[in-house]
């Protein structure tokens, strides 16, 4: 979403990203500023080491301004609702992987700062975990010419098992969505063929075979079930308005979703 911002820039570049009610997101001239949460200095660590890492997706923490909103590197490009057409055919979906596993190596020595606060709550790396990005979504993937230049929104980022990206990641790329909502809204040309997709992303990625996805897949939306649970319990937005507006249930739908059409995700015949 673009339009004029009230920060006083006035360079042309200036606009606003996202005016959620909750969360108002704004350019200014290269930069982009976003209220800060609890979680804003582990996410500032976690960006700063894959700055150093060489990740060049990333965007780059710059502090904070005088509003008291964190400031980061901007990313031109193509993202939001338009990053769903992104990963419909295989060269997409390929670069879609690539750019989660691209992630993964470069997170693999972080090592959070003691205390972290992350949005799921103070928590820290056990042994065999990694940093996730924790909204692995084709929204949150900058686009150029066809191929990811950015991985942006990391509040969600936590600790937790690399495969539990993949599996966020296969919810979408997949679609675990039923075949009219894939073609209306996710941008497939038609019934998507969901095993050899969720094959092609295992592959791309990296893994030896896709062997319990939907299993990964279910257990996933669960995580991401409480996760949204608590936030809006602790009264954080927009958690506590999609909480009041019966967003919950939606989830939970989801989850039942996965479980009762795992005949349309795993390899064998379509009924």
């Amino acid at each position: 979403m673009t339009g004029t911002t009230d920060d006083g820039e006035g360079d042309g570049r200036d606009g606003i990203l996202q005016n959620d009610p909750h969360r108002r997101v704004v350019r200014v001239g290269d930069t982009v500023r976003r209220p800060a949460a609890p979680w804003t200095p582990a996410v500032h660590a976690l960006l700063a080491h894959l700055a150093a890492a060489g990740f060049p997706y990333a965007p780059r923490p710059l502090g904070f301004d005088e509003r008291g909103r964190e400031v980061l590197t901007h990313i031109e490009g193509e993202a939001g609702p338009a990053g769903w057409a992104r990963i419909v055919d295989d060269a997409g979906l390929a670069a879609f992987a690539r750019l989660l596993r691209e992630y993964h190596e470069a997170v693999a020595d972080f090592t959070p700062p003691p205390g972290a606060v992350w949005s799921a709550g103070p928590r820290p790396r056990a042994a065999g975990e990694i940093v996730c990005h924790g909204d692995f979504g084709p929204w949150n993937v900058v686009w150029r010419e066809g191929r990811p230049v950015g991985l942006i929104d990391w509040d969600h980022a936590r600790p937790a098992p690399a495969r539990h990206d993949v599996a966020y990641a296969l919810e979408y790329a997949a679609p675990f969505r039923d075949d009219a909502e894939a073609v209306r809204w996710l941008a497939h040309p038609g019934p998507p063929d969901r095993p050899r997709r969720i094959a092609h992303f295992c592959a791309a990625y990296g893994l030896p075979s896709a062997d319990g996805m939907v299993d990964a897949v279910a257990r996933a939306q669960r995580e991401t079930t409480e996760v949204v649970r608590r936030l809006a319990a602790a009264g954080h937005e927009p958690q506590a308005t999609w909480a009041a507006e019966g967003h919950l249930r939606e989830l939970d739908d989801r989850v039942a979703w996965t479980l009762a059409h795992r005949h349309l995700c795993e390899p064998g015949d379509r009924e």
